[in-house]
């Protein structure tokens, strides 16, 4: 069963800019290289939710897991890291629709 996979995060104040640049030009194309189907970013505007919300599928659990704990999963996401706070991975089995 195709799974989803949802990442969030806060950004850190002071380099906006700089995280922008870093997410268009190499962490969302990394993480297509990567296998990650991305099928979703959304911006929080007003609310108590993390700053962001990327989504992507991938055909199945294992392939999930296997790509969560690839070396270049984890080079990138310490990456992103110099940018956001409050990082956080989920996976769910696929439904459809806007899943959070």
């Amino acid at each position: 069963m195709a799974v989803k996979v949802v990442m969030t995060w806060d950004l850190k104040r002071g380099n906006e800019q700089e995280y922008f640049e870093f997410v268009v030009s190499e962490y969302l194309p990394k993480v297509n290289q990567l296998g990650l189907v991305l099928t979703d970013a959304w911006l929080t505007a007003y609310g108590e939710r993390p700053a962001m919300l990327v989504g992507g599928v991938l055909p199945t659990v294992t392939k999930a897991r296997h790509l969560l704990e690839s070396t270049g999963w984890l080079d990138l996401e310490n990456e992103l890291l110099d940018f956001v706070e409050d990082y956080d991975v989920k996976v769910f089995d696929l439904k459809g629709g806007f899943q959070f």
